[in-house]
Parts: structure tokens; sequence; C-alpha cells
């Protein structure tokens, strides 16, 4: 069952395109450049509508088949890079300091784009195919800003698809599962008010530092001891920052960290023993305290009927052997979430092979998955949308 032949003689073409984004990354929503390609290759393939600026900068476009009218389904990559310096050493690497793409979505949007020309060029299908390119995935929620912009309903998408490469998993590989595949991603700050004092005097302070070592310490029984051991819940404290002299016992302690879960009644457990851990700690020592939560992304649910068929066409293409159908869920969010609340559909992993991790300095997309990621998409379109 291999890759299409067609996605195998695209791949030089798209990894120009993947390598042109890369050394040219931007950040959250100022992502013009690259959505200007995108559109600039859309209209090169002919592609039959073309649709700017939902969810701020994010392009949409639709590919009718040639099989007659039906029903609409929504294929999407996210465009944007992180702000860190890359180490990778390529001849392509980021030509912005401080930018690069270091989780992949240059080769998200190039196999996107790879397989909207092969689309449009055979059109083997019946309906449409709205391919989406979002900004901001990278904390800024533009696959909510484009939901709130009325793209379900302006392109009647009936379905909605998404992938990401995964290192470590060898290329040719896809793994996805029914239900919770990615976490919530929560924010929380605790500010601790005391009262400073000279360091050789604690008695006559309230020292914000022991009182949040108490509360981090506290915080790690929520997964330990509050949540049921089959439930996932991380609670990381991430930021301690107090103190200015070796002598000087401050008046005031900040914390804050992120609370990642798969289940929201678990979410909202978290949020409730995060503010009573604080509150009854720092009370118990007579300081006040200000706890400010917020809710990110909401936790990525594949839906049953849709991750089957991701199934069946990344097997398709890959040999049912080559297809993990119940991969274990990452604690890492995804703004895709928004679009599964939206409409029904699938998240899945396409294997990335030997390289460095996401979001690490010396990552690099690989383009030997390119002709992989091209077929999955096609398939998937075709057998979705057969006549």
């Amino acid at each position: 069952m291999p890759i299409l032949n067609r996605a195998a003689e695209l791949q030089s073409e798209v990894a120009e395109w993947r390598r042109h984004l890369h050394t040219r990354p931007e950040l959250m929503f100022a992502v013009e450049n690259t959505a200007a390609f995108v559109e600039m290759k859309l209209r090169e393939f002919g592609v039959d509508e073309i649709v700017k600026g939902l969810g701020r900068t994010g392009v949409v476009g639709l590919i009718r088949g040639n099989l007659g009218e039906g029903r609409t389904i929504g294929l999407r990559a996210d465009m944007d890079a992180l702000p860190m310096t890359e180490t990778s050493g390529v001849a392509w690497a980021s030509t912005t300091p401080g930018k690069m793409h270091a989780c992949g979505h240059d080769g998200h949007t190039a196999m996107l784009l790879g397989a909207a020309k092969y689309l449009s060029e055979t059109r083997n299908f019946k309906g449409a195919v709205a391919v989406i390119f979002q900004p901001a995935e990278e904390g800024g929620g533009g696959g909510n800003e484009m939901v709130k912009d009325g793209m379900m309903e302006r392109f009647s998408i009936a379905e909605v698809y998404g992938m990401h490469n995964m290192p470590g998993m060898p290329v040719g590989e896809f793994g996805t599962r029914v239900g919770p595949i990615m976490a919530s991603t929560d924010e929380f700050t605790i500010s601790l008010q005391g009262r400073g004092g000279h360091a050789a005097q604690p008695h006559r302070t309230i020292d914000p530092i022991v009182i949040g070592a108490q509360i981090v310490s506290a915080l790690q029984t929520i997964p330990s001891r509050t949540a049921d051991p089959l439930a996932s819940v991380v609670v990381s404290v991430t930021k301690f920052n107090a103190g200015f002299a070796h002598n000087v016992i401050p008046e005031q302690a900040v914390l804050a960290g992120t609370v990642r879960t798969l289940r929201a009644d678990v979410r909202d457990m978290a949020e409730i023993r995060i503010r009573e851990i604080s509150q009854n700690i720092a009370a118990a020592f007579g300081a006040t305290v200000q706890v400010r939560y917020g809710r990110n992304y909401p936790v990525t649910v594949n839906h049953r009927t849709e991750t089957a068929h991701a199934i069946a066409a990344a097997a398709n293409i890959a040999g049912e052997a080559k297809v993990i159908s119940d991969i274990d869920p990452m604690m890492g969010g995804e703004d895709f979430s928004y679009m599964l609340l939206s409409r029904p559909g699938a998240f899945i992993f396409m294997g990335n092979g030997d390289t460095a991790g996401l979001h690490n300095p010396n990552y690099d997309f690989n383009d030997e998955a390119i002709p992989h990621g091209i077929s999955y998409w096609v398939k998937l379109a075709e057998t979705r949308l057969a006549a």
C-alpha cells in the first residue's frame, strides 16, 4: 500500500516551499508573508475560491470536485513559528533571530499545499475540500478565531481534520485514537502578599517564600491525592519569583504554572483545588493571596466515526501495521480542539523520524515525510467525498 506516485513526484517541489517558509518564520497572527505565499500557490493551482483574513490572517481555499454536488470537508494546517533561536545548522535555517519553525508548521503548510495542488489537478471527488491555513496555533488560539469568524458556516464544512508531525515516530507511520488525544492547557498565577523584614528576624515577618514553598508542595497533591489515579492531570509550577537580597525577607512572592488534563471534570477540579490550597495555606500563615486562573485551549477530542475514517485513510497508504489506532494521548495542547468542538473530525500524528523533539532549537521538519502527508490528505478527501 504505497504512497501516491504523484505525491512522490511532488516531494522535491514541496520541500522547496517548506524550506522557503522555514527561512522566514513568523509568529502568532503576524504571518502575513506566509499567508501571502499560501495564497499565491493556491492561485497557481487554480483553486476555485480563496478567502483571506479569516481568524485575522488565516487563509482558506475551496476546491470543488468533478463528480457532482456534495458535502465539504476541511483539512487544516497551522502556519506560525515559535519565539526561539534556531541552532540546527541546516542551510535553510531561520534568517530571523529569535524566530524559528521548531514545531514543523512549515512542513504542515507545505504538505497541505501539496495536497491542494494534487486535488486541484485531479478533482476526483464529489462535493468540495476546504484547505485551511491557520495562524497562531502557538498560544494565540488562531483556530478559535477562525471558527468565531464563521469559517465552518461560510464553507459549509461538515467534517474537519488535522495532522501534526511526531519526532521519534518512524516516517511512514501514523497514530491517532478515539476521544481525548491532546490536553487542555490552562495557566495560573498565585500572588502572595506577606510582611517583609530582616532575614535575621523572621519572627517579625510573614515570609511569602516559605508560604509559596508550602503551596508548591501542596499543589502536587492534586494529581496524587485528589484526582482519580486513572485520570490524567499535570500541575506544574514553572515560575517562582521573590526576593532581592540575601538578608531581606521580601513582602511578595509570585508563583505561576500550567495545568494539563484530558477530562473537563478534572479540569474543573484542578482549578477549584488550586484556589482552595493557595487561599487556605496563605491564611494559615497570615498572608493574603490572589489566584488568577486562565483557561486556554480545551481538550482535543477526536470523534469516533471520523477517527475511523482517518485510520482507514492512513492504512490505505501506510498499511494497517503502520497505523497506531490507540496511541497514548499527549499532555501538550492543540487549538485544533476548537475546530473539533465546532464540527466532527479527527486529529492524527504522522512520523517525523529520528529528529530533535518539537520546540527544540535543533529541530527541523523531515522532508522525507512530505509524500506520506500529501498522500494521507488526498486519500482522506477522496474517500470521504466518494461519489
